[in-house]
């Protein structure tokens, strides 16, 4: 059943996530953190289905009728676009909300504040085998709106604005290393001057993936720090804003089913 471009196991099932067609809904929230993917699982009425290989951990279950997987990705570009590509591969037309965690470059947007992107500058390599440099990669607008207005339903504080996604987390955040060269890269006070909230690794990549595809996806990410201010959040206070993003982004996956449902 594999050739050059799509392998799969004797099972049918996809080379890295380890899931078959059926395995996962049509909507799929994706995580970095596998820790993260159980957490959000936990809320399932009912799991009906788990898998767990390298950093793909997936659980399908029904949330208020509504059947949902979750998804974690690992970190980074790379591990992201594996992800989408073989999701789509066993699903008709997912719908993508990432879940994730970031820092927040903006003074005004605090540890503990949550961000949508609308839009993800792509500083990382992975999209740019797909679409050239110059492409945007930009939110649905439906999931960004219905994200924004789940945030305001909790009375969460939140940003909404556009994301740096950088290949890693060292370099490619201008995180000087001991011992290491730096290469030009984007400074965050650059960033700053063209207003962009927060540094992460994975939502240009899903954002170019879903468009492509003609896919929604949408993102909302924990600011777990703030590199401007050299500020973050302790475990206590992690944990919390971590729950306020799940919370967000299950309800914003519920709300959209239903919007597909009346429609």
């Amino acid at each position: 059943m594999s050739n050059a471009n799509h392998i799969v196991s004797a099972q049918g099932k996809e080379y890295h996530i380890d899931c078959k067609k059926g395995d996962l809904a049509e909507y799929i929230i994706l995580v970095g953190d596998p820790a993260r993917s159980q957490k959000i699982a936990q809320h399932f009425d009912s799991i009906e289905f788990e898998a767990q290989h390298r950093e793909y951990h997936s659980y399908t279950g029904k949330l208020n009728g509504v059947r949902i997987s979750v998804m974690s990705t690992g970190i980074g570009p790379a591990s992201m676009e594996i992800a989408v590509i073989e999701a789509c591969q066993i699903t008709q037309a997912p719908t993508f909300i990432r879940c994730g965690s970031s820092g927040a470059i903006l003074e005004h947007i605090k540890p503990g504040d949550l961000i949508i992107s609308q839009a993800s500058m792509r500083m990382e390599d992975t999209s740019q085998y797909f679409v050239p440099n110059a492409f945007p990669a930009v939110a649905n607008y439906e999931i960004c709106k219905a994200l924004e207005q789940q945030a305001q339903k909790l009375k969460l504080t939140y940003h909404v604005g556009i994301t740096a996604s950088a290949s890693g987390f060292y370099g490619a955040q201008g995180r000087s290393v001991n011992g290491l060269p730096q290469a030009q890269t984007y400074s965050t006070e650059q960033l700053k001057q063209w207003k962009v909230s927060n540094f992460e690794m994975e939502t240009s990549t899903l954002f170019t993936l879903a468009h492509l595809k003609g896919l929604k996806a949408g993102a909302i990410c924990a600011a777990y720090a703030n590199r401007s201010s050299n500020t973050f959040l302790d475990d206590a206070s992690r944990t919390q804003v971590e729950k306020n993003c799940i919370e967000v982004a299950l309800n914003t996956m519920l709300d959209l089913a239903q919007q597909e449902k009346v429609q």
